[in-house]
């Protein structure tokens, strides 16, 4: 915790520089031709539009790749070193307790696993530098595509992480929305943290009574934003219009 606090009062200093610097910047904005003053603020406007319309990622993973591109070895972020993905549509799954899939079906459900001297074991995704209890990368198949895409990441996590998450994502996302959700009498309200963009939400739901948390990428409409890709590539392919 002692690193955590460090890792506040750099980010203070951060922002206090920067808060410093403003007036210095928006002055130079002021000092030059109005067409570039105006080219420089279209830009900042279609920076911030591209992030919105940018699914989130965790670790270098965005939302939205393919299967394929998940299965690279430099895409794994789990413990041991040696880990490789498995999919519902491997052989190996039902070793590890999943279910199996043909390459027709329309999801899939992926874990890192490591060998063993008996067989497969679930490995442990690492969130935030610690192991994750549990962990699950679910693909879709996209109407008319014939691959599956990256639509969920989901992780079981501890509450010390889940606290520390929740001020690395405030710093870097903003405020969240936040909502209670009640799941039995005994549990009682459930905080949950929610950070959103046009595309893509990170969902944290904390669990007082287990002291631990559920931390969920996820992409809105799996369809809608496929097409909207293949339209862009499309309109940049040297053969558009």
């Amino acid at each position: 915790m002692q690193l955590t606090s460090i890792g506040r009062a750099l980010t203070a200093c951060a922002v206090a520089m920067c808060c410093a610097l403003m007036p210095f910047a928006a002055s130079a904005q002021n000092m030059l031709p109005p067409q570039q003053a105006a080219a420089l603020r279209m830009s900042a406007i279609g920076a911030k539009k591209r992030a919105a319309d940018k699914p989130f990622a965790f670790r270098g993973i965005p939302l939205g790749i393919t299967l394929d591109e998940f299965r690279a070895v430099s895409r794994v972020r789990a413990t041991p070193l040696g880990s490789v993905p498995v999919c519902e549509t491997d052989n190996v799954a039902g070793s590890l307790g999943m279910r199996l899939k043909t390459s027709q079906s329309l999801t899939i459900a992926c874990q890192w696993a490591h060998r063993v001297a008996d067989g497969w074991e679930v490995s442990r995704a690492v969130v935030d530098g610690a192991p994750a209890d549990e962990h699950v990368l679910r693909f879709v198949r996209v109407d008319g595509q014939s691959g599956f895409r990256l639509y969920e990441i989901s992780f079981v996590i501890d509450e010390i992480t889940a606290d520390d998450l929740r001020d690395a994502f405030e710093d870097r996302y903003g405020a969240p929305r936040t909502a209670t959700q009640v799941s039995s009498p005994t549990a009682g309200q459930l905080p949950v943290y929610i950070w959103e963009n046009d595309v893509s939400s990170i969902t944290l739901c904390l669990l007082p009574a287990t002291h631990n948390a559920t931390l969920i990428y996820l992409l809105k409409d799996p369809d809608a934003y496929m097409k909207s890709v293949v339209r862009q590539w499309q309109a940049s392919s040297p053969d558009a219009g």
